[in-house]
């Protein structure tokens, strides 16, 4: 593997700590000390302000802007516009004079910097002493947080405390909707009022073109303020304070900030502006201290429900539970509008969208453990379907096609090669389908929302893909499979095998709502025009559907040709040309067998219990060096495969690579924001990977293994109602339901009840690293 670690933060097995400020790394440390809570995000850029290399980042999900100069040309099935998450609110932004000078760390002496993501507690801490021109020092302390429980609030605190004199400081403490969108060098916010009354400094912002608006509230309270007067500009509210400072004192001064997003046009000013104050009042009532009390209490809940325990190896023990807190941040089912972008709330790469990586990576992730969550995503698909719809016909097809990259359901990307020739996000959805339904019986959703959108995937898999006039075998031509090093291919495997058990899942949920709920078949019957042709014509195309597979070798052709391309040695590949999308011209990419990620090995993965140990292996081996791992998801993958076949090194290896990805910028663009597939594939790597659960099976499976330098580790699911905690060390593996619930699962092949006293059983031998 070409890709080394960047190792910078301290390894601690519940803080992620940066003990000295590095100016090189400053953007990648604003994307690791980001703060999000699924309504809203923040990167950890500096409130004071510094002329550091900086991505000043504030987001809110699902609050975009569109941009209509994409393509002026329009060629049918190409985008004209896109859409995008919009950089908003500094709701953080501080400025501090003493004596003259202004806090920059760019620019006046300091010592000691500490900057601390709390995990188990969810808090941001930042410190240092300022050392001032004149001798005096001043020891400068950052808090900051975001509420889990009620999204829109966000709170700040800052303290100082004078070492060496007393006197008084100025700070300006404001919000501000000034701020660029970095990667589009603009500004996208009107103003449509702000005001301040009662001590609270308020502010509604409104997108240029989309029309969504935010509030933003924030009320002070401190205990060293000496005047305070408004301090404001075009896009800019709050207030200048005077605080008094004593030494070996500590004053504090605390901003407890609402933000309300409006996405209903319709909706009236006045009513947004006095529903945040309101909720401004309420929350200054409350204080911070309080807040960050019930913050720590939920926070502790998660981790009780969440975590994952790694003894003997405390990097990845770190990691592993920087990726879960990571993703618990990015999403937890608080609204079924949301959904999971590339980058989460952490920065402006990808520009906030979610792709198909979704359901086949980050869906598994809340399957077990949130279910409501997984259904949340799963219904945010559904509210899509008519825009879908609106795709295919685009693409001169019929049903329903899911953009490979969206905010609200239309097709955001402006890369045709990707956009009209990508279909995972399409069979993604199916596979999340299939695979919600496989663990939860809720036949109202799969009867209803499930099965109409299975339909219209079908349909349009069908219109998409043909017949050949040479074998007569269905398939789809000239697309582009999860590998997106290689385009306008023909039966790229990955595409056909899905549309294949997109076709036979569709099927047989219509034969069972035939059977079992009439009333419901004929309800969806009626709303979407199926008939008895059209669904032999589907059986059809499955039954006859090209998948290009080798007896003799056991390998999965990835596509058309690809044997036959040039090789490449991606080892050969020096650290510095990464990430290859901005050292190597486009072309260069294409011309080589090299691979970008997981393709043949991410069906087998997704439907894993169809293949023999052969067939796994073989492919394994020819694909595995052939990836350089240019996507998130790929690691994760490659572990998870490594494991199961007792490559237990490599699969240690990989997963290092998946679980620190972000913490050690192993693809060098942290800096651009997290890598929300890698957090989600980090905590599939211990459960599918090394825990050897599969769930695509009659029952759930476990074939654990555990790495040579790892003591011990356990981890927690949720099946069939039962919280299943699994620990295992080098000698034994233990299943206990931690609620008492009877669930049947296979462990090694072997199906066991598992009741309240739960069951012990020997690692056998070649499971151990």
């Amino acid at each position: 593997m070409a890709k080394i670690a960047d190792i910078y933060f301290k390894v601690d097995p519940w803080k992620i700590i940066e003990e000295g400020f590095d100016p090189e790394r400053s953007m990648v440390a604003e994307s690791v000390f980001s703060l999000a809570n699924e309504y809203m995000g923040v990167r950890g850029y500096f409130e004071e302000g510094c002329s550091c290399d900086s991505l000043l980042g504030s987001y809110f999900n699902g609050v975009y802007e569109f941009s209509k100069d994409v393509n002026k040309t329009a060629y049918r099935g190409i985008v004209d516009h896109t859409h995008f998450m919009v950089n908003s609110v500094d709701w953080l932004y501080t400025r501090m004079m003493l004596e003259g000078e202004q806090l920059d760390l760019k620019n006046v002496e300091f010592k000691d910097f500490k900057r601390v993501l709390d995990l188990k507690e969810g808090t941001l801490t930042r410190e240092f002493i300022w050392n001032l021109k004149s001798g005096k020092n001043l020891k400068v302390k950052f808090l900051r947080f975001l509420n889990m429980d009620k999204t829109s609030q966000g709170f700040q605190r800052i303290e100082f405390e004078p070492i060496n004199f007393t006197g008084n400081i100025e700070v300006v403490m404001a919000l501000d909707f000034g701020t660029i969108h970095v990667s589009r060098e603009k500004n996208y916010w009107n103003i449509v009022k702000k005001d301040k009354s009662e001590d609270i400094a308020a502010i509604i912002g409104e997108t240029l073109t989309s029309n969504q608006r935010v509030f933003s509230g924030f009320k002070l309270m401190s205990n060293g303020v000496i005047s305070k007067s408004t301090y404001e500009s075009d896009k800019l509210i709050g207030y200048k304070v005077k605080m008094s400072l004593n030494q070996a004192e500590v004053t504090w001064v605390d901003k407890l900030v609402s933000n309300i997003v409006v996405k209903d046009s319709k909706a009236d000013n006045e009513y947004i502006w006095n529903t945040g104050i309101s909720a401004v009042k309420e929350q200054a009532d409350k204080g911070l201290n309080a807040a960050l009390s019930d913050n720590k209490l939920l926070w502790e809940n998660i981790w009780n429900r969440f975590d994952i325990q790694i003894d003997g190896d405390a990097k990845n023990q770190q990691g592993i539970r920087f990726c879960i807190f990571q993703m618990q941040q990015t999403y937890h089912g608080q609204n079924p509008t949301n959904n999971i972008g590339a980058k989460g709330l952490t920065g402006e790469a990808y520009n906030g969208h979610a792709f198909w990586d979704t359901e086949t990576c980050c869906l598994p992730f809340f399957l077990f453990n949130n279910l409501k969550a997984a259904k949340n995503l799963l219904e945010y698909r559904y509210s899509k379907l008519e825009r879908a719809k609106e795709r295919a016909k685009m693409l001169d097809c019929k049903g329903a096609c899911y953009p490979i990259a969206t905010l609200n359901g239309e097709e955001a990307c402006d890369l045709w090669q990707h956009a009209s020739l990508q279909f995972q996000p399409s069979t993604g959805v199916a596979y999340g389908i299939w695979h919600y339904a496989r663990l939860r019986d809720d036949k109202e959703f799969l009867y209803g929302h499930g099965a109409e959108m299975l339909i219209e995937i079908s349909r349009f898999l069908r219109s998409r893909g043909a017949f050949s006039q040479l074998t007569n075998k269905f398939g789809f031509y000239a697309v582009m499979g999860p590998d997106e090093f290689h385009m306008m291919v023909n039966n790229n495997c990955y595409t056909n095998y899905m549309a294949k058990k997109t076709f036979e899942y569709t099927l047989s949920v219509l034969e069972d709502m035939k059977k079992f709920s009439k009333i419901k078949y004929d309800e969806l019957q009626t709303k979407v025009h199926f008939t008895d042709e059209e669904l032999q014509d589907i059986k059809n195309c499955s039954d006859n559907m090209d998948i290009l597979f080798d007896e003799e070798s056991k390998l999965y052709e990835q596509h058309e040709g690809y044997f036959a391309l040039p090789h490449i040695d991606v080892d050969s590949i020096p650290v510095e040309e990464f990430p290859l999308y901005h050292n190597w011209s486009y072309d260069r990419i294409y011309r080589s067998d090299m691979i970008k990620q997981p393709d043949v090995l991410m069906f087998m993965f997704l439907y894993n219990q169809e293949f023999s140990t052969e067939v796994k292996q073989a492919n394994y081996e020819c694909y595995e060096p052939r990836c350089i791992h240019e996507s998130s998801l790929s690691p994760s993958i490659h572990s998870i495969f490594a494991a199961e076949l007792k490559k237990h090194e490599e699969a240690l290896d990989f997963f290092g690579f998946a679980t620190r990805m972000d913490l050690d910028n192993y693809n060098r663009n942290t800096k651009e924001g997290l890598h929300t597939t890698s957090l989600a594939g980090a905590w599939l790597n211990i459960v599918y990977g090394f825990g050897g659960m599969r769930s695509d099976g009659e029952v759930l499976t476990f074939n654990p293994s555990i790495p040579k330098i790892w003591d011990s580790y356990s981890f927690r699911v949720v099946y069939k109602e039962a919280i299943l905690l699994i620990k295992v060390d080098k000698e034994k593996i233990s299943f206990r339901p931690l609620n008492g619930l009877s669930v049947e699962i296979s462990i090694y092949d072997k199906r066991y009840m598992v009741g309240s006293e739960g069951i012990v059983l020997p690692m056998p031998e070649g499971w151990r690293g």
